[in-house]
């Protein structure tokens, strides 16, 4: 009897195994769900793996240093730009929007959305859409209302083979069928103008106004380069697209179009070095505000963005020849998923005009903080006393650390009996202090000293301080007296 109860004992255990080893590997699904049949799940290219595509394609390409995660892997060929994240309609799964591009030479980046399956427990990829856009280092992918009817549009926004500015822009329809709304590719900028909601569509009572989609494209019948024409878009609802509902004439600055049409030639490095300056913001009322500037580096590859009484240093990444300007790609030093993509175009032959569009891989919002006109520094326009420094010097000077040596290039070495240090350094101005920042290379690369500069006598006395919210601190460490070489 013992023996009996003992195998009935042992025989259940053994069931309930085999039934939990069912249940974990998903065999029991073949019982209650006929299989479609499985498409073949390819690994994840890469950039770096991608030997199919040219030289050419890859000129400027960026190497996407981001781990973008995907629910599912896309096809052979198929490489990952942008990934976006949303909550299901339901609310309990994630859906996900994916940018991507083939090897395929020349051909539009597409978007594919993966939704989740409760049929199948698993993400199925819904549906693939070429944009305009076709280089795959200008995209920027997010989600907006553009409608005013809390159902965000998918916006992606980018440039093409031709250096025209491109957005499409996707909408939820039933059954999670998105389409297209509106698509435009212009050879000067796009803008989505956005205008004051109600309390009662904050709220979530009442719907909100559509936003318009402004295009400024080149004037083919002005004779002057900066005229632009402003064309709006507005949302026909019983169309269910974005239409042109009106078209405007702008008139530019009036300069001298030779030196103008030499900047906008689209000759590369050409504007680079036309913006390699100082450039100070400037207000709606036309004044000048020496606490916003920013400072364009095209040879170290860097752009400094002060404002708030705060630094931000930005890599340079790539950028690209437009109709008006530059379109740069650059990436935060400190925080690498923090991008801003900055559109440059020229307003005089002494002012840019800047659109900064931020991304920081998160719920992205518009950020307008630095757009707006700027000024070059060196133009003496300037109402405040402001240092007329050059960022960059050609100069040997002896010191408490040894001999230091500025270069043109943004480099600096200082040579002493034991060592010889090297880095990158930069003269500026903040508010009434003329600066000095060093960067050392190496393992103290993240290290950044700055310095109060001080003439007295022909020699320059560096004091250290700290940049801080409020101003500037002096750190009250004993000063050092750069005496100039000759070196003739």
């Amino acid at each position: 009897m013992k023996k009996t109860a003992l195998g009935l004992y042992t025989g259940f255990a053994i069931l309930a195994v085999l039934f939990i080893i069912v249940l974990a590997t998903g065999y029991w699904k073949r019982f209650f769900y006929p299989e479609e049949p499985e498409e073949t799940k390819a690994r994840v290219i890469t950039v770096q793996e991608a030997n199919s595509i040219s030289s050419e394609e890859l000129t400027g390409q960026i190497a996407w240093e981001d781990n973008l995660d995907i629910k599912m892997p896309l096809q052979e060929g198929e490489m990952v730009i942008a990934v976006l994240n949303k909550v299901s309609e339901e609310g309990f799964s994630e859906e996900q929007f994916v940018v991507y591009r083939t090897s395929e030479a020349g051909s539009p980046v597409y978007i594919t959305f993966f939704s989740y399956d409760e049929r199948t427990r698993d993400y199925r990829r819904m549906w693939d859409e070429p944009t305009a856009a076709t280089r795959p280092e200008t995209i920027t992918l997010f989600s907006q209302d553009l409608i005013g009817d809390r159902n965000n549009c998918i916006i992606v926004t980018g440039m093409n083979s031709s250096n025209e500015h491109t957005i499409t822009v996707f909408r939820l329809y039933q059954n999670q069928n998105y389409r297209k709304i509106a698509e435009l590719q212009i050879d000067g900028s796009i803008l989505i103008q956005e205008t004051a909601r109600s309390l009662a569509y904050q709220q979530g009572i009442t719907t909100g106004q559509s936003y318009n989609i402004a295009a400024y494209s080149y004037d083919s019948l002005s004779a002057n380069i900066l005229d632009q024409i402003e064309t709006i878009y507005s949302y026909n609802a019983s169309a269910g697209r974005y239409e042109q509902t009106r078209l405007t004439r702008i008139p530019g600055s009036q300069v001298e179009q030779r030196r103008i049409r030499e900047l906008l030639s689209g000759t590369p490095g050409v504007f680079e070095q036309f913006i390699n300056d100082l450039w100070y913001y400037i207000s709606p009322q036309g004044t000048i505000d020496t606490r916003q500037f920013l400072y364009f580096d095209p040879i170290g590859r860097e752009i400094i963005f002060y404002g708030d009484e705060a630094q931000q240093v930005f890599e340079w990444q790539s950028s690209a020849a437009t109709r008006y300007g530059l379109y740069i790609r650059s990436r935060n030093i400190s925080i690498n998923t923090l991008l801003r993509f900055i559109d440059i175009e020229l307003e005089t032959l002494d002012s840019i005009r800047l659109r900064v569009n931020e991304d920081v891989k998160l719920r992205i919002t518009a950020n307008t903080t630095w757009d707006g006109t700027y000024r070059r520094a060196s133009t003496g326009n300037t109402q405040n006393s402001v240092s007329r420094l050059n960022p960059y010097i050609d100069a040997v000077f002896d010191s408490s650390w040894g001999r230091i040596q500025f270069s043109l290039s943004g480099h600096y070495s200082i040579n002493s009996a034991s060592s010889v240090r090297n880095g990158r350094y930069l003269f500026y101005s903040v508010n009434d202090y003329e600066l000095l920042e060093l960067r050392p290379e190496g393992a103290a690369s993240d290290v950044r000293m700055v310095y109060s500069t001080e003439y007295v006598a022909g020699v320059v006395i560096l004091s250290r301080v700290r940049l801080g919210t409020t101003g500037v601190f002096d750190l009250l460490e004993p000063p050092v007296t750069l005496t100039p070489v000759n070196t003739e």
